[in-house]
């Protein structure tokens, strides 16, 4: 991947409306923690953070503008987007950025959220079908490894001191016990072989050769027991090769089936399902008559994927509250996932619907950007929802931030190990909420990409991970924590399975 377009300062195209005007009060005497500021303009408005939704004008979302349909200029709500939320116009509840939650308790909420859910059951599968699954139950050898002495290079497994004389018949992997040497005696023998009985050594190809009368002759000297794998070098039946919580890899796939399993006990991958909203939303050719293309419906369900879930369905509601309610209390998922909808416009049906069948509301509002309207509730007693903003990259923070600690806990899987690095220059922050900005590794710094306004999506389609940064913004070679998306990753998330 290139850094292309390297950020060289902040472009005002590049962040959202409301998002420049927070900048521009800051610069106006507003400070962090006063009662106007950084969350003014927010598609979601407020609420609190958690408990059961609230009805409209007692703390709920704030209106702040129904949603547009059609097509908006580049960084507007629905450039490029998929199911769009509400516009940006209209002033906010004055304390709707004080109710929003922070960023990093807002993902401790979502991996505290599938804790509370209870164990799951585990499930019993064919190795070909466990890979990014992690052990429920110990990886436990059912055989010595190797299970019989055998030979680790090709050459001839010779008896007592040489020279040798060389049987005609060799010694194959896969067949059965050659027949004993006796002093003197050699006979070839392949990588992986069962060592004849009284072996003492094995003389490797390069090392040996023969005379004009067929005799075996060692070029250097041999010693006892030389490149044979003796039975259980590895290991013994009924040691434990792996631990429950251990992450199946391409490797621990290896190691299961050479210990003797064709199955294995894991955590299931946790079920989502996606509900894609919006009238406005087309699935193929070009954008026409106030219509956009639908950006999320392609995207999400890979990237849950690679996040560890399975996607049973992908579902195309629109702006029906009917169909949304439906959809919602016939789900069997661990996880749904809407897309837009999350604002509190005249076909913003998210939180409604939510109200409608008790939800509790455990996360409204993030103060992140973009993605500051994503919500968490949970919908069942072992189901959640993530509602996620309708900009493409406002999905991608949502998703980050809320899906991925609720989806990893689900699954049983250790949080990643929090990792810096140096940001190659200054990047401008919101003066009250984090900011996750997309980011090329070069080097032992981490470069800013433009396009990275909450529609755009040629920043992190460019990207190796997001760079969390701080309130007020982080100086030239000011060290940043990154989230690594999970194709960029080295490890299992690059697989889409």
């Amino acid at each position: 991947m290139t850094a292309r377009g390297v950020r060289t300062g902040e472009d005002a195209e590049d962040l959202d409306v409301e998002e420049v005007l927070a900048l521009v009060k800051e610069g106006n005497g507003h400070t962090p923690g006063s009662d106007h500021g950084g969350g003014s303009g927010s598609r979601d408005g407020g609420g609190p953070p958690g408990g059961r939704v609230p009805p409209p004008g007692h703390g709920g979302p704030a209106h702040d503008g129904a949603r547009t349909p059609g097509p908006a200029s580049p960084g507007g709500e629905h450039a490029g987007h998929a199911a769009g939320t509400a516009g940006h116009g209209a002033p906010q509840h004055p304390d709707a950025a004080h109710q929003a939650t922070s960023w990093p308790v807002a993902r401790e909420i979502a991996a505290r959220a599938a804790r509370a859910a209870g164990r799951r059951a585990t499930v019993s599968l064919p190795l070909d079908s466990c890979l990014g699954l992690v052990l429920a139950a110990p990886l436990t050898a059912l055989t010595d490894l190797p299970s019989f002495d055998t030979s680790a290079m090709d050459g001839w497994a010779v008896a007592g001191p040489g020279p040798w004389d060389v049987r005609d018949e060799g010694a194959l992997a896969g067949h059965a016990q050659p027949e004993p040497l006796t002093d003197g005696e050699a006979v070839r023998i392949a990588t992986g072989a069962r060592i004849p009985q009284d072996t003492t050594a094995v003389l490797r190809s390069e090392h040996g050769r023969t005379d004009a009368k067929g005799r075996l002759h060692a070029a250097r000297e041999v010693g006892h027991g030389q490149d044979i794998r003796p039975r259980g070098q590895e290991c013994r039946s009924g040691d434990q090769l792996l631990p429950v919580g251990t992450l199946v890899t391409p490797a621990v796939l290896g190691l299961a089936a050479a210990a003797g399993y064709d199955s294995l006990t894991a955590v299931p991958r946790p079920r989502a399902e996606v509900f894609v909203l919006g009238d406005e939303l087309l699935t193929e050719g070009l954008p026409h008559d106030g219509l956009i293309r639908d950006a999320l419906g392609p995207m999400l369900p890979p990237w849950l994927r690679a996040l560890g879930a399975e996607v049973t369905a992908v579902r195309r509601i629109g702006d029906d509250a009917k169909a949304l309610y439906k959809a919602v209390t016939k789900s069997e998922a661990d996880l749904i996932v809407t897309t837009g909808g999350t604002a509190a416009g005249p076909v913003d049906h998210v939180h409604p619907t939510l109200r409608r069948i008790g939800a509790e509301l455990l996360v409204n509002g993030v103060k992140v950007r973009p993605g500051h309207p994503m919500l968490l509730a949970r919908t069942k007693e072992n189901q959640h929802l993530v509602g996620l903003p309708g900009n493409p990259l406002a999905a991608v923070s949502g998703l980050l931030t809320l899906a991925e600690p609720l989806l990893r806990t689900l699954a049983a899987r250790p949080a990643p190990e929090p990792y810096v690095l140096p940001l190659r220059e200054a990047v401008h922050g919101h003066p009250y909420d984090t900011r996750l900005v997309p980011v090329v590794l070069r080097g032992d710094h981490a470069v800013l990409l433009h396009y990275n306004g909450p529609a755009m999506l040629r920043g992190i389609a460019a990207a190796d991970a997001l760079a969390v940064v701080p309130p007020g913004g982080a100086r030239p070679d000011q060290e940043a924590e990154l989230l690594d998306l999970p194709w960029a990753a080295a490890g299992i998330g690059v697989c889409f399975t």
